[in-house]
């Protein structure tokens, strides 16, 4: 949608999206590390997770989908109008189009965690979603004002980088650094969505002139001060999960610990009365 919701929605998407691939991916790791060597089956909360994880993008891809469609100024599902001789909201089109590879990777996503497609499927879907993505957005401003252009442009870096990181993934398994630069550029994408919301619509005050070079330079240094602001996200989140869980890693074996310390007293006891009793 040309407005402010219409980035809004798939901003707010991809931020939840950065910071949940980053809570998992560090519970992840923390599991790897604490496991002896040659024990890499994940438990079955991890399968879990990435149920939902899959079900969460198809759900959301579809209302995305509905959304763009069947909004009051929408193309309700007409792709050419043979009265006039013109397409139907092809931008729309483009936005629903996008929606439905990450639908389709959500699906890939449920297949691969149910072990009904290969290891990887996955990742490769994910990835292809991101660069049809960025496909689709590279011709996407076209013809539009010197601002307009570039902060779509802008928006090309976060895109195919994250999808040539997921592509490493597809063969560079369980590494924790590609696994959080994904989580970091898909919040840098969703920060961004938010930005160009509020740069080509602004709720209140002036609005911004699309063909001032100044405003292109502002831009530019305001991408970079998002990238460094999702870096910073990333890093904390991931040592606040890190730090809780490893807290509360060490209170589950100081409760087994103490169980087994109370198991063996117990077993003294009962063997000091089976003495004193046979006495």
């Amino acid at each position: 949608m040309a407005n402010f919701g219409g980035h809004a929605i798939p901003g707010s998407f991809f931020l939840l999206f950065g910071f949940w691939l980053t809570v998992k991916h560090i519970l992840q790791h923390y599991w790897r590390t604490n496991q002896p060597k040659g024990r890499q089956i994940m438990p079955p909360f991890f399968k879990k997770m990435d149920c939902l994880e899959g079900g969460f993008q198809i759900f959301a891809s579809f209302v995305g989908i509905m959304v763009e469609q069947f909004v009051v100024d929408g193309p309700h599902a007409h792709l050419y109008d043979y009265k006039t001789s013109s397409w139907v909201k092809l931008m729309n089109w483009q936005h629903s189009t996008m929606y439905l590879f990450f639908g389709i990777s959500g699906i890939a996503l449920v297949l691969t965690a149910t072990k009904k497609v290969p290891a990887g499927m996955d990742r490769l879907a994910l990835s292809l979603a991101l660069f049809v993505e960025g496909f689709l957005f590279y011709y996407h401003v076209h013809s539009r004002p010197p601002l307009d252009a570039h902060i779509h442009t802008l928006l090309l870096v976060p895109v195919f980088s994250g999808s040539f990181s997921i592509m490493l993934e597809v063969f560079i398994k369980d590494n924790i650094v590609l696994e959080l630069f994904k989580g970091s550029m898909f919040i840098l994408q969703g920060s961004w969505f938010y930005q160009i919301g509020f740069v080509l619509y602004p709720l209140h005050g002036p609005e911004w002139d699309l063909k001032l070079h100044d405003n292109i330079m502002f831009i530019t240094m305001c991408f970079c001060w998002h990238l460094s602001v999702a870096l910073i996200l990333v890093a904390c989140t991931s040592s606040v999960v890190w730090c809780t869980v490893k807290r509360f890693s060490g209170k589950g074996q100081d409760i087994e610990i103490g169980m087994r310390n109370t198991s063996s007293k117990t077993s003294s006891q009962k063997a000091l009365l089976e003495e004193s009793d046979e006495e």
